[in-house]
This record gives C-alpha cells, sequence and structure tokens, in this order.
C-alpha cells in the first residue's frame, strides 16, 4: 500500500518504479494501492486516518509512507491532526512497535556532514526505537492545579513492552556486531529503571551479545564524539525520536535515513524526515531516503533479500558517481528530486 501524506511526501511518486523495476526483473508479483492519510486525508473526508484506509492497510502485506503534517493543520484538535490522528492512529491500530532506523555512512559523502571525516568513517549503526508506547501514547490530560492551567503527558511502560523491543534489538545484535547500547534516563525516571532491569535480565540469555547501559543525555553527546562506538542502539519512543533526528548529521542529511516500523514481519517503511511544507512540490527534496525505505520494504516484510541489496547498491553507485540532491550538495550543482530518481533508476 502507497500512502504519499502530504508535503514532500507527495512528491517522491516517482520513486516507487524503483520497486515496480525491481520486482518485475526479480519475478515479484508486487500490486502497488494508494491511499490517504494526514493532511491530505483530513482534506478530502475529514479525517486524517479514514475508514477506507485502515480497512486498506490491513490488507496489505507492507505500507510505504511518504510523510504527513503541515502548517495548516496546527491548529486542529489532536485527534485531528496529520501526526496524533494519523500516522501514530495508524502506528497504534496496526501495533507497528518496534521502529528500526539504520545509520550508514557514505565515504563520497563525507563532506556533507559537518562532523569531521575521521569521526565518521566507518560509522554503521542501528536504532532501535519503541513505537507504541511511552510519553506520545500515555494518557494526556489538562487540569486546574490551585488556579494554574496544567497540562500532564504520562510516560507509561510495562515489562512485556519492554521485553519484546529489546528482544528485537537483541537478534539484531546477534546478526550484526553483537553490541547493544540500552539508552535510559534511569538516574531519574521510574520507567527507565524498569526498562533497564529488564534489558539486564534479557542480557543473560544473549551471552554472545555485550550490552552497556547509557544515559540519553550521554547517548546523544557520544552519538556525534564517536558514532563507530556504537553498533545497536535500543530506547524508548522518545529517546529514539530525537536520537535518530541527531543521527540524521552523521549521515549528512534526514533525507538519507530510511525507517521500518514493524509488527513481526508486517511493516511501514517511510523516510525518517517530516514532510517539509516549505520545499514541497519545487522538485529539491531528496527522494534517496524514500527510496531506502523500499529497499527495507522488500527485505523486511517481502523477504526479497536480493531487490533490496539491488536498490541499495544503485543508490550507493549513484552518490559515488557525484549526483547530489540540494541537502547533500558540498561544493557543486544539485540535481532535482526527479532527476536524482532517474539517476538511481538508470543504476538499476
Amino acid at each position: 500500500m502507497l500512502l504519499p501524506g502530504n508535503g514532500i511526501g507527495r512528491d517522491y511518486r516517482r520513486g516507487t518504479k524503483s520497486d515496480e523495476a525491481v520486482a518485475i526483473e526479480e519475478g515479484i508479483d508486487l500490486t502497488l494501492t494508494a491511499g490517504l492519510i494526514g493532511g491530505s486525508a483530513y482534506d478530502k473526508t475529514g479525517s486524517p486516518y479514514p475508514e477506507e484506509t485502515q480497512q486498506l492497510a490491513k490488507k496489505a502485506d507492507a505500507i510505504l509512507l511518504g510523510a504527513v503534517g503541515g502548517p495548516q493543520y496546527d491548529a486542529l484538535p489532536p485527534s485531528l491532526r496529520p501526526e496524533v490522528g494519523g500516522i501514530l492512529a495508524l502506528r497504534k491500530d496496526l501495533n507497528l512497535y518496534a521502529n528500526l532506523r539504520p545509520i550508514k555512512t557514505y565515504p563520497a559523502l563525507a563532506c556533507a556532514s559537518s562532523l569531521k571525516v575521521d569521526v565518521l568513517d566507518g560509522t554503521d549503526l542501528l536504532i532501535v526505537r519503541e513505537l507504541t508506547g511511552g510519553i506520545y501514547f500515555g494518557p494526556k490530560r489538562r487540569e486546574d492545579r490551585n488556579g494554574i492551567e496544567t497540562a500532564i503527558d504520562e510516560m507509561v511502560y510495562d515489562r512485556e513492552e519492554i521485553a519484546r523491543i529489546a528482544k528485537i534489538a537483541f537478534k539484531a545484535a546477534e546478526g550484526r556486531n553483537k553490541k547493544l547500547t540500552s539508552v535510559d534516563k534511569a538516574n531519574v525516571l521510574e520507567t527507565s529503571r524498569l526498562w533497564r532491569e529488564v534489558v539486564t535480565e534479557m542480557a543473560a540469555d544473549h551471552p554472545d551479545v555485550a550490552v552497556d547501559h547509557l544515559y540519553v543525555d550521554n547517548c546523544a553527546m557520544q552519538l556525534i564524539r564517536e558514532p563507530k562506538r556504537f553498533d545497536v542502539i535500543l530506547t524508548e519512543n522518545t529517546f529514539g525520536d530525537i536520537l535518530s533526528d541527531l543521527a540524521g548529521e552523521i549521515a549528512g542529511s534526514l533525507g538519507m535515513l530510511p525507517s521500518a516500523s514493524l509488527n513481526g514481519d508486517f511493516g511501514l517503511f517511510e523516510p525518517s524526515h517530516g514532510s517539509a511544507p516549505d520545499i514541497a512540490g519545487k522538485n529539491i527534496a531528496n527522494p534517496i531516503a524514500a527510496i531506502l525505505s523500499a529497499a527495507m520494504l522488500f527485505r523486511y516484510s517481502l523477504k526479497e533479500e536480493k531487490a533490496a541489496k539491488r536498490i541499495e547498491d544503485a543508490v550507493e553507485k549513484v552518490i559515488e558517481a557525484g549526483w547530489r540532491t540540494a541537502d547533500i550538495v558540498y561544493d557543486d550543482q544539485p540535481i532535482g528530486t526527479d532527476e536524482m530518481t532517474e539517476k538511481i533508476l538508470s543504476a538499476l
């Protein structure tokens, strides 16, 4: 299922040609069905997550999402906003509790980051973020406290929620470099203390994985100071949201970062960036994160590793050839969204 959403998400439609091209050549019977979500859905139906989209999403084998959001929706009640009533509702409805965000550096893109080349070189890490719990989904309310309007958002995690996302992270670490860093704020938060307890208990069942724990503020510093020290980072919803955006600087741009939100083999795949309404429709957005998200769709939901690798190799080939969109250009003339898509299709 394709959900272009809003803003630059709608600029990536041509990128789905990469899915079709690879599917045809690999003999995969791929059927694409488009739907509405976020602001575009609200504009047409009055709901950011309409009933038709809900039904189609539940019948799909996987979902490829563009982006949601826009300033014109900021004054709406939370349940009608693209982010809360749209994408968060979709994640909750489909129980997409595990978010995987790979962060990989390309030598040819070293100049796109503000970090030093020797700091970046060789960085290849995976952030595993819990996606349906924590403060984003906890009870929310406003109340009067001694005549003062007060807003309350509760961070809630239970043992089972922590264990199931930790299981994903341990499995990922076992398939990589066997190192897991669990990120929390256990010196302050009770949820983090439970988080650390559960991860520590589970570590005993994975003796081949080296486990360490970092407070989230220290982790943020170490991500910029020494990103190569990390292999798999496990963390809760809010911390994962912030850290993965910070990691965009490692890759040079959020326009380079794909993501997968999983519930078993079923998944929703989307670039890590937002809808960027200020550049929407101008043919300047970077389509690589969306195209790499499609590669993750082939890998995790369709179990087509060869197809996934072909897309990733095509992206790397284009980067090494020197082609750049505006967000990753250094001292040359950038190309547009459509041009970058065509270069990747040619490489395929």
